[in-house]
């Protein structure tokens, strides 16, 4: 069974799963999820900020392959196989001949999710979607994939293009896998100086570019490729990703797979929190599977399936109305996506910065420069009990003592999207007792 605070992490993303249809009809995957090769078309717009923190100075990737089909040795069943890979093994490292070893048995699994029930094509819609795999330490690694049928006459079977990044921006990798489908489809040969360009490049800092120039063959110039950091916003494939996004400044840190393969259905077993896509073709073997306390959505209905039912007690009432309220607002208003994705996202970071924003200001810093967080001070601190209550149970999850570990090690909070919140929600305050002053 699950610590009563592993549970709590599971409630939060039903209960913000909860209110998020509540109030967003609009922005439910549909029939999309009838199987992934709706489910993992172009990606909808989802309120995110970026899974995983990074600045620049990173490298944009670590691996590129170029997953096909190959006909079973018995049967007439295919199975997926890596038949390219940039950076070559005789490149690696011994340490990253070992990572490799790892990724190399998940990551045909993941390109292929839908099985094997795969035949010749002439037609096939091209597909852009990703999955995510999490280390031992906890890390992450996204798969992000462009997947469609090779150039040529005549049926044919689908192959997929992964590149596989630490850093979480559906929509910057978008585009390099169309400059790398645009190269392959001369020549593997021409992929090579364009990738090993990319990946000596550092990664931009927020608001910067970096620009690579590739010579393609029959275009006679070298053509130059602009690629900038997307402010913190990104695009993803799956409304998973959109419900992880939902946590954010905390991370989900327990098993996160956007779209579950057939083969590790058991997942939804396990006596551990989880967050994880399923196709509705295994809607029944999941429903009749021995599962706990589990919340399962139904995206094509907008309908819970399953719940454990004290979702709406999760959050302090007060603060769930203000979440409402915010999200109801001029929601036929909006006339881009990103627009759209700001409304969405904007009420939950509000939500944690009204609950969780002072943390700074209880975090003690030894001589050594080491922090200690004040955790009993932090939540009396709060002066609705409603709210206390709620971040007394919180501070105890996992998603709020990896935040806190990181803000520990840093002697500055960071410089980013939440701190900014922070102080904006910060100079409300003061402005609003300024008022109270004046009116008294």
């Amino acid at each position: 069974m699950p610590c009563r605070f592993e549970k709590m992490e599971g409630q939060v993303v039903g209960t913000m799963l909860r209110l998020f249809r509540n109030r967003l009809p609009r922005l439910r995957a549909g029939s999309r999820q009838d199987n992934l090769r709706e489910a993992a078309k172009e990606p909808e717009r989802a309120p995110e900020h970026c899974l995983s923190t990074f600045a620049g100075g990173q490298h944009f990737f670590e691996y590129l392959f170029v997953v096909s089909l190959k006909k079973k040795s018995s049967g007439h069943d295919y199975e997926p196989t890596i038949t390219y890979q940039f950076p070559k093994r005789e490149n690696l490292l011994r340490g990253q001949q070992e990572e490799e070893e790892r990724l190399l048995s998940a990551i045909p699994l993941f390109c292929f999710p839908d099985g094997n029930e795969w035949a010749p094509l002439t037609e096939y819609p091209r597909e852009t979607f990703s999955f995510v795999l999490t280390n031992v330490d906890g890390s992450r690694k996204i798969g992000y994939c462009r997947r469609l049928l090779p150039a040529g006459r005549g049926p044919r079977l689908p192959k997929v293009y992964c590149i596989i990044s630490c850093i979480g921006c559906f929509g910057l990798f978008s585009k390099i896998l169309d400059e790398v489908e645009k190269r392959h489809q001369i020549s593997v040969a021409v992929i090579y100086p364009f990738m090993q360009g990319l990946r000596e490049a550092a990664f931009p800092a927020p608001g910067k570019t970096v620009t690579l120039k590739s010579f393609i063959p029959d275009s006679g110039t070298e053509v130059g490729y602009g690629v900038r950091e997307p402010q913190l916003r990104c695009t993803l494939s799956q409304c998973i990703h959109a419900a992880a996004a939902l946590l954010y400044p905390f991370s989900w840190a327990h098993t996160y797979i956007p779209v579950v393969p057939e083969s590790l259905l058991d997942t939804v077993c396990c006596p551990t929190p989880f967050m994880v896509g399923v196709q509705m073709r295994f809607q029944q073997q999941v429903m009749d599977s021995p599962m706990e306390e589990v919340l399962l959505v139904n995206l094509c209905e907008g309908t819970f399936l399953m719940s454990v039912g004290d979702e709406k007690d999760i959050l302090p009432p007060k603060l769930q109305d203000d979440i409402l309220e915010s999200l109801g607002q001029g929601i036929n208003e909006f006339e881009t996506s990103e627009q759209l994705n700001e409304h969405v996202s904007g009420p939950f970071v509000q939500f944690f910065v009204k609950t969780v924003g002072h943390y700074a200001s209880y975090i003690k810093r030894e001589a050594n420069g080491q922090g200690r967080f004040q955790e009993r001070a932090f939540y009396k601190a709060l002066t609705s009990k409603t709210n206390r209550r709620f971040v007394k149970k919180f501070v105890k999850t996992q998603l709020f003592s990896l935040f806190i570990q990181e803000a520990e090690k840093s002697k500055h909070p960071p410089a980013g999207y939440f701190q900014q919140k922070i102080l904006e929600y910060e100079e409300q305050k003061k402005q609003k007792k300024s008022r109270e002053k004046t009116v008294k």
